[in-house]
């Protein structure tokens, strides 16, 4: 059985990613010169495989770094924050390495509990803590212990956005006290609510006000898709016309998890590829997913359902408070569509698409936004 090249989740090696040559060009450049970088796009465009493809390419150059990804999305409080890190530490350097020999007895000192989990075999520490300032001193000492490395380290945190959330206020200030004194560490701070990371690292009063340089990750150019997409039938001795793969980008909107998502069902059904069994694989996409979108007509309110449903059937809505707008799909007033609009945008089901000329608003799941334009 031939291995499906569409990868729809994790990062497997270059030769499966499309493109991004500029962006992991540009955090390469940050890092060699010392500057830490803020990376924002939207859920699910690549942002989690364009920093492991950066750390593949780094470990191709052979730069002399070590690489450490920490996903903090799960984490409600600063002292998940700093669990989830310790533990991505033991992950990254096992104990059968010297670092993680150095790490482990380095941990003994914070005098955690450490068990690994019985299925996945992954470490599960647990820190006790007697006051706040144990908590702060155990994070700090996470960190130093990385800055100490003989090699410089990078360290991507992605989901930042999530530590604004936490109960502790001071998190965000102590976080920026820690990471401005580790000079042996390159951070990079990722998140998928622009609004939220705008606000942390552009806006004068927040303690990462200008402490970074800012990159946003925008769409794969139609182009490089295309010939990504068609490279990987060729390979196989496999071929796709060029209407279907048109068809594939145009209907997943380029959304890098919707457009690897329907060319993985498209490589799996074999054979070579017409713009019907593209348009036959969408169908069944849809039809899988059917029964779990029925079901935000229940928890939406009226308003935020047909609200919802009207973006879908325009594709993008750049006006969603126009009379033309609002009276073409029953949904009231302005004011009633504004609040609809927030709740939607807060529950990440309506995206928000800004450029120099416009704002533009889609249905932020595009297979959610097919089914809808299709059933209603």
């Amino acid at each position: 059985m031939q291995e499906n090249p569409f990868i729809v989740k994790g990062y497997k090696s270059p030769a499966y990613f499309c493109d991004r040559d500029d962006e992991t060009a540009a955090i390469i450049l940050n890092i060699q010169n010392g500057a830490d970088t803020t990376l924002v796009s939207p859920r699910k465009y690549g942002k989690t495989g364009l920093i492991l493809h950066t750390f593949a390419e780094m470990k191709r150059r052979r730069l002399n770094y070590e690489t450490l990804y920490v996903d903090i999305f799960a984490t409600l409080t600063l002292e998940d924050f700093t669990k989830t890190l310790a533990e991505a530490i033991l992950i990254k350097f096992p104990e059968k390495t010297s670092i993680g020999k150095g790490f482990v007895t380095f941990l003994k000192t914070l005098r955690p509990t450490l068990t690994y989990d019985s299925i996945s075999g992954s470490p599960q520490l647990q820190f006790n803590y007697g006051t706040v300032s144990e908590k702060e001193w155990t994070l700090k000492s996470l960190l130093e212990f990385l800055n100490t490395r003989e090699k410089p380290v990078v360290l991507a945190f992605d989901e930042f956005q999530q530590i604004t959330e936490y109960p502790e206020k001071t998190a965000e200030a102590l976080l920026r006290t820690y990471t401005q004194s580790m000079q042996n560490i390159r951070f990079i701070f990722c998140g998928s609510k622009k609004k939220l990371m705008a606000e942390m690292f552009t806006s004068a009063g927040r303690p990462f006000f200008s402490s970074t340089k800012l990159l946003t990750l925008g769409k794969i150019d139609s182009d490089k898709y295309a010939e990504f997409i068609r490279g990987h039938f060729s390979e196989v001795g496999r071929t796709i016309d060029a209407g279907a793969v048109d068809w594939i980008l145009e209907w997943t909107r380029r959304h890098t998890f919707y457009t690897q998502t329907l060319c993985n069902e498209v490589f799996a059904v074999g054979g070579n590829v017409t713009i019907d069994v593209v348009k036959n694989a969408a169908n069944r996409i849809l039809e899988r997913e059917s029964d779990y979108f029925l079901q935000y007509r229940e928890l939406l309110t009226r308003q935020q359902w047909l609200l919802l449903v009207a973006v879908a059937k325009e594709g993008s809505v750049s006006k969603l408070t126009s009379t033309v707008f609002l009276k073409k799909y029953n949904i009231g007033s302005s004011t009633n569509a504004r609040r609809a609009a927030e709740s939607l945008q807060e529950k990440e089901l309506l995206l928000t698409l800004e450029s120099k000329e416009k704002q533009e608003y889609q249905v932020y799941d595009v297979f959610l936004s097919r089914w809808l334009e299709r059933e209603f």
